[in-house]
């Protein structure tokens, strides 16, 4: 039996979690640079507030119904889901930590557990040292477990937060509950593809034949199918290295100049860069993209991407700085005001693995490293970087656009909670 335990709203239960005047309140969180709403609490939900709203195009319904706004404080949000995944995992030895606010727990040997009580018991503990309400949904395989979720947290007066699939009965009266666009794998391409032949729901998915849905949906969608018949195809995942790693920014203004845009560039590249020295990774290919603010619709629009393969894989900032700063040039345009760019970094591989060229040229040279490493050892003995390339701006300070930013109270000492 596997169980998937899942936060609910977790970026608005992470700010009421420190302030109970929140609860029963709208809440919305914003994403970087408070541009869009990336978290809504159910209240915030019924006024209408979509997933993705900008937050400038919102800010009169904010006032008028009195919503309270916040910033991402990841740092928050990052400490209380690592308390929240260490408790899951004291009630089982087999975890999956599948998000930021989701883990599925493999329970063999529960036969005899009460698994609603065995639940409840969860629910408490992690309210009781975090705060956060969780909804748990139990089922034979993990595809099943998330339309359990669902359901658990759809009617928590019913079902009290838990939701146990463990018949046949339960397992078609879920799966013909459930919208083909809310099943766990299919995306919206799928979903409308399949909603234009008929298949409304889940139950209708799994009663296509099996070639049908290998045909259309490759061997994934097969798989996904005979988990929702009860069949375990999907099994825990252990953590793998990252595919890939992405540094990117919507800026505070717009960007007409270059120079700014490719300075912008070369200091994502070397985010990157540092990501993936700090699991010991090199990449090999590298993608730089760029656009204009959609919702200026008064301003002429234009974005574009590029792929570029390295010669050898790298995570020196010196490398992928040069590599990114070539790659701007191809798709830069002039005459466009730029909102947003980002660098991403993908065939990744552990840096035992690192595949050199056979041609010396092409080679990074090997004092890289070694500066790297002397680099990074600066960098983190300070609050801000001292080392940067000459293609970055040495007088500005990352800082984002964080109006409505909570304190973080676990993991500053300067901001812990005051009690008077």
């Amino acid at each position: 039996m596997y169980a998937l335990v899942d936060c609910n709203n977790f970026y608005a239960s992470c700010e009421r979690a420190f302030n109970p005047l929140l609860n029963g309140k709208p809440v919305v969180v914003l994403s970087n640079n408070d541009g869009c709403a990336i978290a809504r609490s159910n209240e915030a939900k019924e006024l209408g507030i979509p997933m993705g709203a900008p937050a400038f195009e919102y800010a009169k319904l904010f006032k008028d119904n009195d919503v309270k706004v916040f910033s991402t404080n990841f740092a928050l949000y990052g400490d209380l889901s690592n308390r929240v995944m260490k408790i899951l995992s004291e009630f089982t030895p087999e975890v999956e930590v599948y998000s930021i606010d989701e883990i599925f727990l493999k329970l063999v040997g529960f036969q005899n557990y009460n698994l609603h009580e065995y639940g409840l018991q969860m629910k408490e503990k992690v309210a009781q040292y975090t705060r956060i309400p969780v909804s748990i949904g139990y089922a034979p395989t993990k595809a099943l477990a998330k339309v359990a979720n669902r359901i658990a947290k759809k009617f928590p007066k019913e079902f009290n937060g838990v939701y146990i699939i463990d018949t046949e009965e339960k397992r078609i009266k879920a799966l013909k509950w459930l919208k083909i666009d809310d099943v766990w794998g299919i995306g919206r391409q799928y979903a409308n593809k399949l909603k234009s032949i008929g298949i409304k729901n889940a139950y209708q998915f799994t009663q296509q034949s099996d070639y049908f849905v290998q045909k259309e949906m490759s061997i994934v969608g097969l798989r996904l199918k005979r988990e929702l018949e009860g069949k375990e195809y999907i099994e825990l995942e252990q953590k793998k290295r990252k595919k890939g790693i992405a540094t990117t920014r919507s800026f505070d203004k717009n960007f007409n100049d270059y120079d700014e845009l490719q300075e912008r560039v070369s200091t994502f590249a070397t985010r990157c860069a540092e990501k993936l020295r700090k699991e010991g990774s090199y990449c090999s290919v590298l993608t730089v993209f760029i656009h204009t603010n959609f919702f200026r619709e008064d301003l002429p629009q234009y974005s574009r991407s590029i792929k570029v393969k390295l010669p050898q894989p790298s995570n020196s900032n010196i490398t992928l700085s040069q590599y990114a700063k070539k790659a701007l040039s191809i798709i830069y345009k002039t005459g466009f005001a730029y909102k947003k760019a980002g660098v991403i970094v993908e065939g990744i591989s552990p840096e035992p693995f690192r595949q050199y060229s056979l041609f010396d040229n092409l080679n990074e040279n090997e004092k890289h490293t070694k500066l790297m490493k002397t680099i990074d050892f600066l960098n983190k003995s300070l609050p801000n970087p001292v080392v940067k390339l000459a293609s970055q701006d040495f007088g500005r300070r990352e800082k984002m656009k964080q109006e409505k930013l909570s304190p973080r109270f676990t993991t500053k000492w300067t901001e812990l909670l005051e009690i008077e």
